[in-house]
């Protein structure tokens, strides 16, 4: 889902020189179950507050930010 030069940029954001194709992969992969996991905890919220729709809030909470 996530195109790898995306994860290639978060990881050199996040002070990374080099990191090889594999490890892109699996940090694409763990990125992309963590955020399936917030927008599912995220949906489970806003149902719960009656909504259909996910707000910051609802994501924010789900990541434990608030």
């Amino acid at each position: 889902m996530i195109p790898l030069a995306v994860v290639e940029r978060i990881a050199r954001k996040a002070g990374v020189e080099r990191i090889s194709r594999e490890a892109l992969e699996e940090l694409k992969e763990l990125i992309e179950e963590i955020a399936e996991d917030l927008a599912m905890e995220a949906a489970e919220l806003a149902k719960h507050a009656g909504r259909k729709t996910i707000k910051p809030e609802d994501i924010k909470l789900a990541a434990g930010k608030v």
